[in-house]
């Protein structure tokens, strides 16, 4: 069963975060709160959405998204920030039915993008990927900013109310 998340599964939902983040190498990265998440998903203005995947009642897996535009098509899409499905769970489908979930939400909006990243050694998230008819974007490079680097940039900018 797939669901909407709600102010109660903050907990297990950061969870599932820190097992993605060790899954993919960086437990060090996952550094978000329980307030941050509870904001970020449940606050005035929410910044992102989540779908709980789960079996038996017990949440199995997750998905975080978030709304982007596209300026070319002028319509806004979704982006998978987070997919993940607990060791115990892969394989039952679940992932797919986030995905599936998330493409219903896409087209019941009239959203035309549904974009995610993954990292070039996940082969099993890859080989689902594949599966739904979903293709990677040859020719782009993912770029990030953060740190120090970020500080100095913002440093100098020179825009008034931004």
């Amino acid at each position: 069963m797939i669901r909407r998340a709600t102010p109660d599964d903050v907990p297990v939902l950061l969870a599932m975060i820190g097992e993605l983040a060790a899954y993919e190498r960086e437990p060090q990265a996952a550094r978000a709160t329980g307030p941050q998440l509870q904001e970020a998903l449940f606050g005035p203005q929410p910044a992102a959405f989540a779908l709980i995947a789960e079996t038996g009642g017990a949440p199995v897996g997750f998905a975080l998204w978030f709304r982007n535009f596209s300026t070319w098509t002028g319509t806004h899409g979704v982006y998978l920030e987070d997919l993940y499905v607990r060791p115990e769970a892969r394989g039952g489908g679940h992932g797919k039915a986030l995905l599936a979930a998330l493409a219903e939400i896409c087209v019941a909006r009239g959203y035309e993008r549904f974009e995610w990243s993954v990292l070039d050694w996940n082969e099993p998230s890859i080989g689902l990927y594949r599966s739904i008819g979903a293709r990677p974007m040859d020719g782009w490079t993912v770029f990030r900013l953060t740190g120090e680097a970020l500080h100095d940039l913002a440093a100098t900018a020179r825009v008034n109310g931004a």
